[in-house]
């Protein structure tokens, strides 16, 4: 059965392989936008504010998906590079059963303790009903959510990657036709936001279920064999990611903690709006990054070094360009973005634009700190693609958010993300050319 990965690519090639992977994340960002838009402009910015404090679980559950998806794709795709297709499927379908389980344990568990976990988190007496409400219907439900990331991911490693964005596109629509459905015209509040994204996880993780049943791509489901060393791997191929995840959460308690002292719930609807420019503009990286990670795998599975290096050289090529276009974009969006949530008369609006035109610079940087964490998982290397993960998610911008605010007051939780960014790509660099011989790469 043909194998799109198996291809050797130009430029072009490569541009259009990983095209469907970048639609995809930047229209998961999109609609994860939309949310905050309805949110924003139907309910306010204090239940704004709420989402953002829930955000921590949700993001501990994706980081689940996204962790077994690159993980277990980094040994489906070298299984499949060194020819043994039977193999990769078993493990293709354990890994699937897996998050399944995990999905579930992590929903119900959620779903028990919000409201403490709600409070843990930072909210007050005002924002614990509206945390309450969205919170509740997101975690019950996010295992489902799981499967949609888990087989955007995968579905490229199939070497499917249009049909994992047909099925994205489609659940993102429907995520904000919901939305406009139960917010606008129901008027149900923050709930009806939890609802209308709960409704688009189905959308995006059923099918695949269905899809995979039969031999429609080199992937499918088989009778799966009980293998921990494969789930093992998996998990400590993907841990960066999942790190990635888990420290968003952990910094975006930070930053809500922080900006609660210092400004409000004002202070605290502004870092939410820059959080979703950043997740905005951050999406193609994380797009091209997964889209081309499989094509790594496979060619490191074959041995074949020559296609390797060519793959590396592009791909380097692409990130550097693209940073300097996003970045500008970035700035020259930064109005009209910030617009989308909040009316120029608003406070809300003077704190989140002085912030945003400070913290965009990380756009130059985070590209390649993204592009080497998901390149390190591609060669089953998660030790590398951990640290330079947990440097730019967790370990920089937390030392920063705690002690710059410190020194420069609310310049300094905006300059936190930038610092961060500069100081691992520098690792970043550092570790390319360290790593270049075992790997043979460059």
């Amino acid at each position: 059965m043909e194998n799109d990965i198996s291809k050797n690519f130009g430029l072009g090639g490569l541009l259009r392989f990983s095209l469907p992977t970048v639609i995809m994340m930047m229209f998961v960002a999109t609609y994860v936008i939309a949310d905050g838009i309805f949110i924003s402009r139907y309910v306010g910015t204090a239940a704004l504010s709420a989402t953002n404090i829930v955000y921590p679980l949700i993001n501990v559950m994706m980081g689940v998906g996204v962790m077994l998806g690159t993980g277990g794709s980094a040994i489906i795709g070298r299984e499949l590079g060194e020819g043994k297709e039977n193999l990769a499927r078993e493990h293709f379908t354990l890994i699937t059963l897996f998050a399944i389980g995990i999905g579930v344990v992590l929903s119900l568990l959620c779903f028990i303790f919000i409201e403490p976990l709600s409070i843990f988190l930072g909210s007050d007496e005002t924002l614990l009903p509206y945390c309450i409400d969205y919170g509740s219907v997101m975690v019950l439900f996010y295992s489902i959510s799981v499967l949609q990331i888990l087989f955007q991911v995968l579905f490229v490693t199939a070497g499917k990657p249009k049909i994992g964005l047909m099925l994205n596109l489609a659940s993102g629509i429907s995520n904000i036709v919901f939305d406009y459905v139960f917010i606008v015209l129901m008027d149900m509040g923050i709930k009806g936001a939890a609802w209308g994204t709960v409704t688009s996880f189905f959308i995006g993780g059923i099918p695949p279920l269905f899809y995979f049943m039969k031999p429609r791509a080199i992937l499918y489901f088989v009778k799966p064999k009980w293998n921990f060393h494969v789930l093992k791997n998996s998990m400590s191929n993907g841990v960066s990611e999942m790190i990635t995840n888990t420290s968003s959460g952990i910094t975006t308690y930070l930053f809500n903690r922080v900006m609660m002292q210092m400004m409000g719930q004002d202070g605290v609807a502004a870092i939410t709006i820059m959080l979703y420019a950043k997740f905005l503009f951050a999406s193609s990286y994380m797009g091209f990054a997964n889209g081309v990670a499989p094509l790594f795998s496979y060619q490191y599975g074959k041995r074949d070094y020559v296609q390797l290096k060519h793959l590396f050289k592009m791909s380097i090529g692409v990130i550097v360009i693209s940073s300097i276009f996003i970045s500008v974009l970035s700035i020259v969006l930064a109005e009209p973005t910030i617009l989308v949530f909040t009316p120029r008369d608003s406070y809300t609006y003077a704190i989140t634009l002085e912030g945003y035109k400070i913290c965009a610079i990380h756009l130059l940087f985070s590209g390649v700190n993204i592009f080497a964490s998901a390149f390190f998982t591609a060669l089953s290397n998660g030790v590398l693609s951990a640290f330079i993960s947990s440097l730019r998610t967790f370990v920089c911008v937390s030392g920063c958010i705690i002690f710059l605010p410190k020194i420069l007051g609310v310049t300094g939780v905006w300059l936190a993300i930038p610092i961060s960014e500069l100081l691992t790509v520098i690792v970043a660099i550092i570790l390319f050319i360290a790593a270049r011989k075992r790997y043979r790469y460059m």
